[in-house]
């Protein structure tokens, strides 16, 4: 028995450390933003300012404090105007890939024609190419359409994307194709087939690739950074690091304000993100 309870404390400790990593960067945000400006400085100044002597982190702030959080709500209206760009961009972007993706999705899930593997594989191979590889024909795109330093240069292409669209096909794989079978024997078209069985049953993986979509979107630094030229249409992901070394506590309280809605929706869909993993894993 005593055998028995020491492996299990043995396991709950290697399993408590890399819980413990994960959760230290948060601990660091949580406590700066409380941290004074002096206390910030004589903890991280050896590191960020060149100051003699070595940095350091106190499990708590000495004398907590709201006034970085005050100075952001209060004193620093571009955070505001970045936090509006950032939703402005991030919702329709993950709108239309719903509205896009679902119906091409069901499409190569459940639709046969013609050049479906191929075009399905090419759209892996689209989806495996990091940003960096397209963004020089992206970019002439964009110029062309003459979308550049706008909103719709990055939402467009998010839009379009196939990562949600390869999501939401393993979610409509788990379909019944028995259902299927039963719905055409009762004269259901293709359109009324998708609405009436393949959406219901498919909102797990639809589910799961508008969160992934949305983190994705939301934490985007790549795309603003080469298609807003424009300052005052900067999302929240590119104004964090302009801030300087002396505003640490606004730049703690921002980084937690940011974190926020991605915790939430994350929060909110982790129960579909894990139904559309098991699903796109079933089979008859």
């Amino acid at each position: 028995m005593k055998r028995k309870n020491l492996g299990r404390a043995v396991f709950v400790l290697f399993l408590l450390l890399p819980a413990l990593a994960v959760w230290w960067p948060l601990w660091f945000m949580g406590t700066g933003a409380l941290m004074p400006l002096d206390e910030l400085r004589a903890a991280l100044g050896p590191v960020l300012q060149g100051a003699e002597g070595s940095a350091f982190w106190p499990l708590l702030p000495s004398w907590p404090t709201l006034q970085p959080l005050a100075e952001l709500l209060l004193d620093t209206p571009q955070f505001f105007t970045m936090f509006w760009n950032t939703c402005a961009i991030v919702f329709p972007q993950v709108l239309g890939q719903v509205l896009v993706g679902a119906p091409a999705a069901w499409a190569f899930s459940r639709l046969r024609f013609r050049g479906r593997r191929a075009l399905f594989t090419l759209y892996i191979v689209l989806m495996l190419m990091p940003f960096q590889v397209t963004m020089v024909s992206g970019y002439l795109v964009a110029d062309a359409m003459g979308i550049m330093d706008t909103f719709w240069a990055i939402i467009l292409p998010g839009v379009f994307s196939t990562f949600p669209v390869f999501i939401m096909a393993k979610g409509f794989d788990a379909v019944p194709i028995a259902l299927l079978e039963a719905a055409s024997i009762d004269g259901a078209g293709p359109l009324r087939t998708f609405f009436h069985i393949g959406v219901p049953l498919g909102v797990p993986g639809i589910l799961s690739a508008a969160v992934l979509g949305f983190l994705e979107a939301w934490n985007a630094i790549e795309q603003p950074m080469t298609f807003l030229k424009t300052k005052a249409l900067w999302p929240l992901s590119l104004y964090l690091p302009q801030i300087a070394a002396e505003k640490l506590g606004l730049a703690m309280v921002a980084s937690l304000v940011m974190l926020a809605p991605a915790v939430l929706i994350f929060r909110f869909g982790q129960k579909y993100l894990e139904l559309g993993i098991q699903a796109s894993g079933l089979k008859e």
